[in-house]
C-alpha cells in the first residue's frame, strides 16, 4: 500500500482531503454538481470585483449619513447665531459696530457696558498715537474725546506731558516730527477691556494694550521697542456719547517675549506706513 492509497489519494474523481486531526474526510465534488456532504447548497462563488463594489457602496452610504448629520447640526447653530441667539464661532462679540466719527476718532458708542468698553478702547488708541506729540493734533484729539467738564484740566495736563523739552529728549523736533531720514513710531493696540464700575452715567474701564514706540533710522538712538501697559479711563455719558473724565496708565501685564527675529529699521518704518490702524468695537 502506498502512502497515497493510505490517505485516500487516488484519481481526481474520487479524491478526498483530510480535515482537522480527527480523521474525518470530506468528498470534493465537481463544481456545480451535487450537494455538500455537510448539507445545504453550495454558495455561488462571489468575484472580488463584486465584493469591492458592495463595500464601496456601504462606505459611501455611511459617509453620506455622517456628513448629513454633521451638516444639519452646524447649519442650525449658525442660523441661531445669525438670528441673534449667539455669536458665530469666528465673529467678535457685540451688537453692532460704531458707525459715526468725530474727526478721525470713532463716536456714537452704545449707551451700555459694551459701548463704554468700545469707547475706552478707541480713546486709548487716540491717546496713544503719534498725534499726541503735535500740539494742534493733540488739542483736536482731546477736544474730541473729553467731557466738557474735564476738557481744560486734561488739555493742560497733556500739554505739560508733551513739552518741547520732552520732545527733544526722545529725538523729535519741537513740532513732534521726526528728523530727516527717520520715522517716528507711537502706536497703541488694545488687547482687551475690563469693566470696573458701571452705571448709566459713568463707567470705569481698563484697557490692556501693547504698544510700539521709537524712531527708525540708522542714526536713531531710540530704536522702536514694544511694550505692554494698561490704560484706565473714567467715562461719563453726556446724553449722546461716552466722554473722558480722567486717564491714567500703568505697566503690564507683560507676557514672555517670543522668539521672533528682530526686524530691521527700514522694515519697521515700511510696516508703520503701510499698515493702518483699526476701529475697536466689540
Amino acid at each position: 500500500m502506498s502512502l497515497g492509497d493510505e490517505h485516500g489519494y487516488g484519481s481526481d474523481s474520487g479524491r478526498t482531503d483530510r480535515v482537522g486531526g480527527s480523521g474525518q474526510t470530506r468528498t470534493r465534488l465537481p463544481e456545480g454538481g451535487g450537494s455538500d456532504v455537510y448539507g445545504g447548497a453550495r454558495r455561488p462563488v462571489r468575484t472580488s470585483r463584486s465584493l469591492i463594489t458592495v463595500v464601496g457602496v456601504v462606505v459611501l452610504l455611511i459617509a453620506a449619513i455622517a456628513f448629513a448629520n454633521r451638516g444639519g447640526g452646524d447649519t442650525g447653530s449658525l442660523n441661531e447665531a445669525k438670528r441673534g441667539g449667539g455669536a458665530e464661532p469666528t465673529s467678535a462679540t457685540g451688537v453692532k459696530p460704531v458707525e459715526g466719527k468725530n474727526g478721525l476718532i470713532p463716536s456714537g458708542f452704545a449707551h451700555d457696558e459694551q459701548g463704554a468698553q468700545s469707547a475706552a478702547a478707541n480713546y486709548a488708541v487716540a491717546l496713544g498715537s503719534d498725534g499726541m506729540f503735535n500740539e494742534e493734533r493733540r488739542h483736536d484729539i482731546v477736544q474730541s474725546i473729553a467731557d466738557p467738564s474735564a476738557l481744560t484740566r486734561l488739555q493742560t495736563g497733556f500739554d505739560a506731558d508733551y513739552s518741547p523739552k520732552f520732545l527733544t529728549q526722545i529725538g523729535l523736533r519741537a513740532d513732534g516730527s521726526a528728523p530727516d531720514g527717520s520715522t517716528f513710531v507711537n502706536r497703541t493696540m488694545p488687547a482687551g477691556t475690563k469693566v470696573g464700575n458701571y452705571s448709566d452715567s459713568n463707567a470705569d474701564i481698563d484697557v490692556w494694550c501693547s504698544g510700539l514706540f521709537g524712531l527708525t533710522g540708522e542714526k536713531s538712538t531710540k530704536p522702536v521697542t514694544s511694550g505692554w501697559f494698561t490704560v484706565s479711563i473714567k467715562l461719563k455719558w453726556d446724553g449722546s456719547d461716552w466722554k473722558v473724565l480722567e486717564t491714567s496708565q500703568k505697566e503690564g501685564p507683560t507676557p514672555v517675549t517670543g522668539d521672533n527675529s528682530v526686524s530691521g529699521s527700514d522694515e519697521i518704518a515700511n510696516a508703520v506706513n503701510e499698515f493702518g490702524g483699526f476701529t475697536y468695537a466689540r
